[in-house]
């Protein structure tokens, strides 16, 4: 064998480690998103489970608005029928939204009958709910950050090309909080 059949297959198996580096790659991002997914259904759920405790508590109290009740009864459909292993940044959205409306409402309610204050479960619940609410953020941030990786991850050179003839996966969407976006005066000129 000559030194350059010797070049040529050695030039061979550098672009097929080359290849499947690559392959491996976008692989390897797309799990992360899927576990960075996986962790924000988690959170969602483990907010699911204060969700009975704070029906009772509105069920107790007869001055609260039945609009809270039937938000809260939605709020658990909703979640409930997050899939883990479908993502889904649009009913997120929609939960994250009733979850503020539930919230908005049993603060406005909280500030009209000053004695539920005192009532030691509506403090906890209101407290577990905020810490609930900032962990479903890191969750939320942790899966954006996965989606951004991905992203780039098949949409870079040569990355794009192994993905194209090999991997063929789509863009997925992050997670944005059009409630929130929309606060905002400031767009920015991409």
């Amino acid at each position: 064998m000559d030194i350059s059949s010797i070049i040529i297959i050695a030039i061979v198996v550098l672009a097929a480690v080359f290849v499947v580096g690559i392959y491996n790659g976008i692989i390897s991002r797309k799990n992360a998103v899927e576990r960075a997914w996986a962790g924000v259904i988690t959170q969602e759920r483990q907010k699911n489970k204060i969700l009975p405790d704070l029906e009772q508590v509105v069920k107790e109290h007869k001055e609260f608005e039945s609009s809270i009740l039937e938000n809260i009864t939605k709020l658990r459909s909703k979640m409930n029928d997050l899939d883990d292993k479908q993502i889904d940044t649009q009913s997120l959205g929609e939960i994250e939204s009733l979850m503020q409306a539930v919230k908005g409402g049993i603060n406005v309610t909280v500030e009209a009958y000053p004695d539920l204050k005192t009532a030691g479960l509506m403090s906890n619940l209101m407290r577990e709910m905020t810490e609930q609410q900032e962990n479903i953020g890191a969750a939320i941030r942790i899966f954006n950050q996965n989606v951004e990786a991905f992203n780039e991850g098949i949409e870079i050179f040569p990355n794009s090309l192994v993905n194209q003839m090999l991997n063929k996966q789509q863009r997925i969407d992050v997670f944005s909080d059009k409630q929130a976006s929309e606060g905002f005066d400031y767009k920015p000129n991409f």
